[in-house]
């Protein structure tokens, strides 16, 4: 689930018509004061295409959110993404259109894209203030039809639930590799990480492994307790006298946040979406994420909402970078399908 490896894309040796990226600082409302005391000052990378100056034309807008422990500037190195997009509008993939990436990396290393009262209200970063910032300053298609949302892991997660919480802001969302979407093998109370969590007394205790961080993170963000230190949220699992107690009112504040359970609370927004895609690999090193995945899709099929959802052979992230990759060959050509691309 870690999204902190870098690759090469594809050779680009033809000369092209170059984009142009961005990065741009902005103080973010729905985080100031969030008693985690993480930063409202966030930084957004933006993909402009060829041509974006000498025009006056205005563009349709992808937002592409990060995953866990990822950055916008991370995202931007993994796919190469300034040379993709110039090579793909070139060879008509898509048409030129703006990239919009935000960083939501946290302390404990993801935002879960949540609206939390300890960390802030990251669902609201997104879906207001980084979308309004983008309207502000740069020539956008300001609606919803030209506006699409997608993401990698955490940021497939966070995609999904924007589409849910935001139908009014995005038309169309694709989802790649989307964590953490419910409970399943490998992510459930009886992992033997709620126990290591209630023996650490110290957030350097919990930085120790990845799986205490992540989970400890998924706490912050759909269970906090700000009456709860050393880590300031409640768990659905605890240990007394070395027996897994699960808590059943924090399970349901869990549920409330993960993208499967949300489907019934927001059908109406779900069918309002112009398109839905999401993609995982076969062999993704998450168990839990194929399965979670294919649960989804066999939910959205029961509630008659219209989708893509499709099964490679390929890990987590190994198929998505380079010319070859799922992002060029399959997230862009959906994105120019749906998107609404003239004013």
């Amino acid at each position: 689930m870690a999204f902190t490896l870098f690759f090469t894309c594809s050779s680009f040796s033809q000369k092209l018509p170059a984009g142009s990226l961005v990065v741009k600082n902005f103080i973010a409302a729905s985080l100031k004061g969030n008693p985690a005391g993480e930063d409202p000052s966030r930084s957004i990378t933006v993909y402009l295409p060829p041509g974006y100056y000498k025009s006056k034309r205005s563009y349709p807008v992808i937002y592409l959110l990060h995953g866990y422990t990822g950055t916008d500037t991370s995202t931007v190195e993994f796919l190469n993404l300034d040379k993709l997009m110039d090579t793909a509008i070139a060879n008509n993939r898509i048409r030129p259109c703006i990239i919009v990436l935000p960083n939501s990396n946290t302390r404990y290393s993801g935002s879960f894209y949540t609206n939390s009262i300890l960390n802030g209200n990251w669902a609201n970063f997104i879906g207001k203030d980084v979308v309004n910032f983008v309207d502000n300053n740069f020539r956008t298609i300001a609606i919803r039809d030209s506006r699409g949302i997608a993401g990698i892991s955490m940021g497939g997660h966070g995609a999904l639930k924007l589409s849910m919480l935001y139908p009014d802001v995005y038309s169309s969302v694709y989802a790649m590799s989307p964590a953490i979407l419910n409970w399943s093998d490998g992510m459930n109370t009886s992992i033997g990480t709620f126990e290591d969590i209630s023996k650490a007394k110290t957030d350097a205790e919990i930085f120790k492994t990845f799986p205490t961080t992540l989970i400890v993170d998924l706490a912050r963000c759909f269970s906090p307790d700000l009456n709860k230190p050393p880590f300031y949220a409640d768990m659905p699992a605890n240990y007394v006298n070395g027996n897994m107690v699960p808590d059943i009112d924090v399970i349901a504040r869990w549920n409330a946040n993960l993208p499967t359970q949300m489907v019934e609370s927001h059908l109406p927004a779900l069918k309002s979406m112009k398109a839905i895609k999401f993609d995982w690999g076969r062999n993704d090193e998450a168990r839990h994420l194929p399965l979670t995945c294919i649960e989804l899709t066999k939910k959205l099929e029961r509630y008659g909402i219209n989708h893509f959802a499709e099964e490679y052979r390929g890990g987590h992230i190994d198929q998505l970078a380079g010319t070859d990759g799922r992002f060029y060959n399959s997230v862009l050509p959906f994105f120019n399908r749906y998107l609404q691309f003239e004013p």
